[in-house]
């Protein structure tokens, strides 16, 4: 398996598949996820003659489980890690939820600086700031946040089960019905990563003011979120996003779920392919 190790010594797992001279697409996961959550991204565009990346979040997956550097910086250096490892340029940063945030944080510090990123895409993404502040009024309220981490602290495997049974997939709508392999598949790549991480990553994702990020970013932006996204808010989220980003392009897509890259794969692939190709 491949690794690359950062300058603080994490070992960061990644997969890079297809023509090394075709244009990249790295994909960045969300909590608790690791990079298998974009199996049907890669194939996809795999099968359409793009070079495709991912890796796993320190601590997610099979990356080190390591106890320091549970925060955004060091997920956006990291991410840097494996660009600058394998040399990439003209490549296109796609995030979903945390790994939004990621990709905001890695295009605006080390993306652009360097002169490595043609686009970016912001999927069901965290930015630019979850919790509820004084200055962020319409934000969730941390204690909705202090919930998940009890949560995760008393039974993390019980409360990843619940996670990906009801509200990240829409599997709690009474018009869904539950895909018991999609629910594993979350469940098991949630498990083989590290509880604390997965415990500190919460403020990570919740607690990072990502605007100025947001602001710095000038590359063309898609940002796409689904109107029933029970995790993350999309007025929020996506249409805040989309009022601070300097090149931004919207699609809200009525009635999808924060998961809808695994369950209307069919819909969303296409039309990322035709946002990096346009």
């Amino acid at each position: 398996m491949a690794y690359v190790t950062t300058t603080d010594g994490v070992e960061i797992f990644f997969k890079d598949w297809g023509p090394k001279d075709a244009q990249p697409v790295m994909f960045h996961h969300g909590w608790p996820l690791s990079s298998d959550d974009w199996d049907a991204q890669m194939l996809f565009f795999l099968a359409n003659g793009h070079r495709v990346v991912a890796h796993d979040r320190r601590g997610h997956g099979r990356s080190s489980q390591v106890d320091t550097g549970h925060d955004m910086d060091h997920y956006a250096a990291d991410a840097a890690a494996v660009v600058e490892h394998l040399d990439l340029r003209n490549t296109v940063h796609i995030g979903h939820s945390t790994g939004g945030g990621e990709v905001a944080r890695y295009v605006a510090k080390f993306g652009e600086p360097q002169g490595r990123v043609a686009k970016a895409v912001l999927v069901s993404a965290v930015p630019p700031l979850m919790v509820q502040t004084e200055a962020n009024p319409g934000g969730i309220p941390i204690a909705v946040f202090d919930g998940f981490r009890k949560a995760l602290a008393d039974n993390r495997a019980g409360f990843f089960l619940d996670v990906a049974s009801g509200p990240f997939y829409g599997f709690n709508r009474p018009h869904e019905t539950p895909s018991e392999g999609v629910i594993r598949n979350w469940w098991r790549q949630g498990m083989m990563g590290s509880a604390l991480a997965h415990y500190e990553g919460i403020k990570a994702f919740s607690e990072t003011d990502q605007t100025a990020d947001l602001k710095a970013i000038t590359v063309p932006t898609l940002v796409m979120q689904g109107d029933d996204d029970q995790i993350v808010p999309y007025a929020e989220a996506a249409l805040r996003q989309i009022e601070l980003l300097a090149n931004g392009t919207l699609k809200i897509y009525e009635g999808f779920s924060h998961g809808m890259l695994t369950t209307q794969a069919d819909v969303i692939n296409p039309d990322l392919l035709a946002f990096i190709r346009g």
